[in-house]
């Protein structure tokens, strides 16, 4: 193994990637830790020249990038035959390692990682970065979920080293865009289409597209339209199917035109989904902590605070969806609501129903802790003004009174 590349000294290899070998290595002039993925560059003296240049163009274009979600790229060298990239260093798993676990990620999970994902998309593609290599194993998952894209820029020379005998590029078949396929040109919607692939895969456990060999999985991407990801786990919530419709589509122009929209109707979509979803997928040996268990735990209640019984519950008006809706009915406009309307599939609350809802006043004992809710403004001003009308009759007894005995 070799010991140095340019300054960084190799402490170790961590794997094998697509255009060579990958190594930890520290950087002595800052002390910093650092990943390395190399090319080597046997090749003809003219194709090497080339090949090079684009390596730096690439590298150099992906090195402006600075996003959380995408793995930053800190410098590019070249040692002997050796072309190299120092990158951020990342403590976690490839998501394809995780997907390999033989078990569906909850939902929900599946939406914050892909929605991370396509925001790091979107602010490359907005900078003129086409990622052209979007795959589980090109996205790395953090021990803070925290998720990063690696391989941006460099992934067009992965694929540019794989080629048929008829000359067509080959990157990853599985998560190819039509276009990649036909060999036309690729612009941030092929990445948005790979993306869906992807989506779908972390959904239902099972290719988009599959195939004995290269040709039938292209034809597949060509031709085929997937099941609906509902069909193959009953977990994922309609809006999905159709999310991952948008994305999957053969026709450029009926695709997400940007990753931007993609990421805000993952977002809209995880925020309609009901808890028990997410619980549904949860292994029984993990301890699961809910929403009100967590809650409790921050209750400031004196001497009750390391009481195991106190609770805190969540008050009776709060539904979900409804309760939203009536929110919605009193704070937003009226095409707001018509459109959140139509989204859960519920009629617009009418006042009645609103105060119908409305909570009653919170009640304290040592076992259960219900929210105190403030009462409407009109409730209030009535409260108040019931006050004020009994002070006016004491004082006028008591004046009564003190007139007839003195």
């Amino acid at each position: 193994m070799i010991t140095h590349l340019g300054r960084y000294e190799i402490v170790g290899e961590l794997g094998q990637g697509a255009m060579g070998v990958v190594y930890k290595a520290t950087d002595p002039l800052i002390d910093r830790i650092v990943a390395i993925k190399t090319i080597t560059l046997s090749l003809a003296q003219e194709e090497r020249e080339e090949y090079e240049a684009r390596f730096y163009q690439e590298a150099k274009a992906a090195g402006r990038l600075s996003h959380p979600n995408i793995v930053t790229i800190y410098d590019v060298g070249r040692s002997g035959d050796i072309a190299y990239i120092a990158m951020e260093f990342l403590q976690g798993r490839e998501l394809r390692d995780i997907l390999n676990d033989d078990r569906l990620l909850p939902v929900d999970q599946v939406l914050d990682i892909v929605t991370q994902v396509a925001m790091g998309l979107a602010y490359a593609h907005e900078h003129g970065i086409i990622h052209r290599d979007i795959k589980p194993s090109n996205i790395m998952v953090g021990r803070d979920c925290q998720v990063k894209i690696t391989d941006f820029g460099i992934a067009r020379m992965a694929s540019a080293g794989v080629r048929t005998q008829t000359g067509m590029v080959l990157g990853s078949p599985k998560y190819m865009s039509p276009e990649q396929v036909m060999g036309k040109l690729t612009d941030q919607r092929s990445d948005i289409f790979s993306l869906g692939v992807m989506l779908y895969e972390m959904l239902t456990g099972q290719p988009a597209f599959t195939g004995e060999n290269v040709n039938a999985i292209m034809y597949q991407t060509l031709n085929a339209i997937p099941q609906p990801p509902k069909s193959l786990n009953p977990a994922v919530p309609e809006m999905l199917n159709f999310i991952v419709a948008k994305a999957l589509a053969k026709d450029v122009e009926n695709r997400y035109q940007n990753a931007r929209d993609l990421a805000n109707d993952l977002r809209a979509c995880r925020g309609t989904m009901p808890s028990s979803v997410f619980a549904a997928e949860v292994p029984k040996s993990v301890n699961v902590v809910s929403v009100t268990d967590a809650a409790s735990a921050g209750v400031d209640s004196g001497e009750e605070e390391s009481d195991p019984g106190v609770t805190m519950r969540l008050s009776p008006s709060f539904d979900s969806a409804a309760a939203t809706m009536r929110l919605a009915a009193m704070t937003a406009s009226q095409e707001d609501v018509d459109e959140l309307s139509k989204t859960f599939k519920m009629a617009r609350p009418g006042i009645e129903e609103i105060n119908r809802a409305a909570p009653q006043a919170p009640v304290f004992n040592k076992r259960t802790l219900t929210n105190p809710v403030h009462p409407p403004a009109d409730a209030r001003a009535s409260r108040s003004g019931g006050i004020l009308l009994m002070a006016i009759v004491a004082l006028i007894l008591i004046g009564l009174i003190s007139a007839l005995l003195f």
